[in-house]
């Protein structure tokens, strides 16, 4: 919204640097951090009062747990209004990518809230149905994939009349949007056509759960999401410029550079959220932030062409993941445990790690694999 002071450049002239978008992701960052500084303790204070025992601990996990009772959840509300609010201010309206991944990132928020709303007044690990949910987030998922592939084909979006045109432009099924780019290769391209669909939302749906499921330790989650928000802040700033994306042989996407501005406020009211979530954790974040923090890295790789290389970046969200998925099969197959509990930082704990252990190691793990995940621009 403050890119309208490029207008009065000709008055003023340092205004210009409202045309950076280096500058705008670090106002944004900056804006993010300090609302969640601000409104985090009122916040933090009302949802203890509303919720009262907080949220439900697991009896069957680690005994060290058991004293976390009565620590509040739900301090996704806290990132997100963070990160809303920052990227209207800061980043460029005109950018129809801006508002889709928005639209994903708040439409998973309020599942989580549902969910964690749910989870809270039962005092119960038994939210909202696991079939409803997933409908549902496919269904928001879908529907972004289809305005990406409207605004991949739309012309330059000049107006906010422009910008209503490009989420409903007219498309055709090798639209920019649908074609697949796999890392370390220059060139090759899979054009996936009307499949383009169901894949972007498995991959946005994938991401939002597997980041949920990362949520378990104090600290734990949010910082690898900072991680991989920074990695792809800079690819999608990259990306969103056709010297830089030629330059590297990555796919241009124009107007997605403007994704750098809601990656930056990501990274602002993550650490802003830390102060409060780091051991012992004031609140925790819940549904309500890990599915929406999720979906919006989902969205993001999506919209820059980068889904394969969200595998990379976010691989200790696929090895959360797979290490719930890995153990809901060998236990119904074969009645036997392959961990000796899921998802996996609760496996190692029942090791024997310290929990700040698991959380420091996974935190180097995501930023090694964010490194690799860089790498990809170049080495191909």
């Amino acid at each position: 919204m403050l890119t309208w002071l490029t207008d009065l450049t000709h008055y003023f002239n340092a205004l210009n640097v409202f045309r950076y978008i280096t500058f705008r992701a670090a106002g944004a960052s900056a804006t993010a951090l300090a609302i969640v500084a601000f409104f985090g303790p009122g916040m933090i204070a009302a949802l203890r009062l509303k919720q009262g025992k907080g949220q439900p601990i697991r009896t069957d996990g680690p005994q060290s747990h058991l004293a976390k009772r009565g620590t509040p959840t739900m301090g996704g509300l806290m990132i997100l209004f963070g990160v809303a609010l920052s990227t209207i201010l800061w980043a460029n309206p005109k950018s129809a990518y801006v508002w889709i991944v928005l639209f994903v990132t708040l439409g998973f928020g309020a599942i989580g809230f549902y969910d964690d709303y749910l989870k809270v007044t039962k005092q119960s690990h038994a939210g909202f149905s696991g079939r409803s949910r997933l409908a549902i987030e496919a269904g928001i998922a879908m529907l972004a994939a289809y305005f990406m592939m409207c605004a991949s084909v739309a012309p330059p979006v000049t107006s906010f009349a422009d910008l209503a045109s490009a989420l409903v432009a007219p498309f055709h099924t090798a639209a920019p949007a649908t074609k697949l780019a796999a890392p370390f290769v220059n060139g090759w391209l899979i054009d996936l056509g009307w499949f383009f669909i169901p894949f972007a939302a498995l991959v946005i749906v994938g991401a939002g759960n597997a980041v949920n499921l990362t949520d378990g330790l104090d600290g734990l989650a949010i910082v690898p999401v900072m991680i991989a928000s920074a990695t792809f802040g800079i690819i999608a700033y990259l990306a969103g410029n056709f010297i830089y994306a030629h330059y590297l042989g990555i796919n241009h996407v124009t107007g997605a550079g403007e994704l750098t501005v809601m990656a930056g406020a990501v990274l602002g009211a993550g650490l802003g959220f830390l102060w409060f979530n780091a051991p012992p954790a004031q609140i925790f974040m819940g549904d309500t932030g890990s599915l929406a923090l999720g979906g919006m890295l989902g969205a993001i790789s999506v919209a820059i062409k980068h889904e394969i290389v969200l595998a990379i970046v976010g691989g200790l969200f696929v090895m959360e993941a797979v290490s719930v998925i890995v153990q809901v099969v060998s236990f119904k197959t074969t009645g036997k445990r392959v961990f000796k509990m899921a998802p996996i930082h609760h496996h190692f704990e029942q090791l024997g790690w310290a929990e700040p252990q698991v959380v420091v190691r996974f935190w180097i793990i995501a930023f090694v694999l964010a490194l690799i995940g860089l790498t990809t621009l170049k080495v191909r």
